[in-house]
């Protein structure tokens, strides 16, 4: 039996439109498709009505599926004749575990092609008009992970300060123990930040303040999941029109 192909597609940052058309064609084909918590319903809706939905969300502490039993799922759907659509909010490759599943699905002979998604960071920055790159203010970019094992031993000094936009996935639960890391690490406690939450849904959010005031910025507005903390002096340039457009705008 000839094996079916692994397709680890990019859904974006919530916003149908803003799929690649390869990432609607796939969906809107595809007989079985894996998919994670945070891609939108109303991309799920986009798939065919015979189309087999199967939910591997995870969440902090609490995973549907250990990562290792989905790369087995994908692999053995696959083996089995499947064409698979593996379908992750933002890109697979950043923070997606894109290349996790892509490594098991080579170990076991099943071919994999990848379909690059709009970043939750590109997205959000774009939706909330915060330039990560600014001629005056900043040439670098970082992505972190604000919730990885050890998050207290991670080494993040120079990645956020003059010249530098430092920007943090999976952070919500993790701010107290993130601000604190950040200014030992020598960042003023006024650094400017931004916490986008929801971006590029019709109920996102774009909360400001000082790097000091983040634990309590999270808490008081209750910021849930998903949300991206972005740090550095491009979030103090955000057109608040802009980000009252998107909200506008965003389905």
């Amino acid at each position: 039996m000839k094996s079916g192909t692994i397709y680890l597609v990019g859904a974006g940052p919530g916003d149908p439109d803003l799929l690649t058309l390869r990432a609607a064609r796939l969906i809107e084909a595809a007989s079985l498709i894996v998919h994670d918590g945070l891609v939108d319903p109303t991309i799920l809706a986009m798939a065919r009505p015979d189309a087999r939905l199967v939910c591997v969300a995870k969440q902090r502490s609490r995973h549907t599926l250990p990562q290792e039993d989905i790369n087995a799922l994908l692999v053995r759907e696959a083996l089995a004749g499947a064409d698979v659509v593996r379908l992750k909010g933002g890109d697979p490759f950043i923070f997606g575990r894109g290349g996790e599943e892509m490594e098991a699905a080579q170990a076991a002979g099943v071919r994999v092609e990848v379909v690059p998604g709009i970043s939750a960071a590109n997205g959000a920055a774009a939706a909330s008009g915060i330039a990560l790159t600014h001629r005056e203010d900043a040439s670098v970019v970082s992505f972190v992970a604000g919730q990885c094992k050890g998050l207290s031993d991670q080494d993040w000094v120079g990645l956020a300060g003059k010249g530098r936009t430092l920007v943090i996935y999976m952070g919500v639960k993790t701010a107290p123990q993130i601000a604190e890391k950040l200014m030992a690490d020598g960042l003023a406690p006024d650094m400017p930040l931004a916490v986008i939450e929801k971006a590029c849904r019709h109920d996102m959010r774009v909360l400001r303040g000082p790097l000091a005031g983040l634990p309590d910025l999270v808490e008081r507005e209750n910021v849930q999941s998903p949300a991206l903390i972005v740090i550095g002096h491009v979030t103090a340039r955000a057109d608040g029109a802009l980000v009252q457009l998107a909200q506008e705008t965003a389905l």
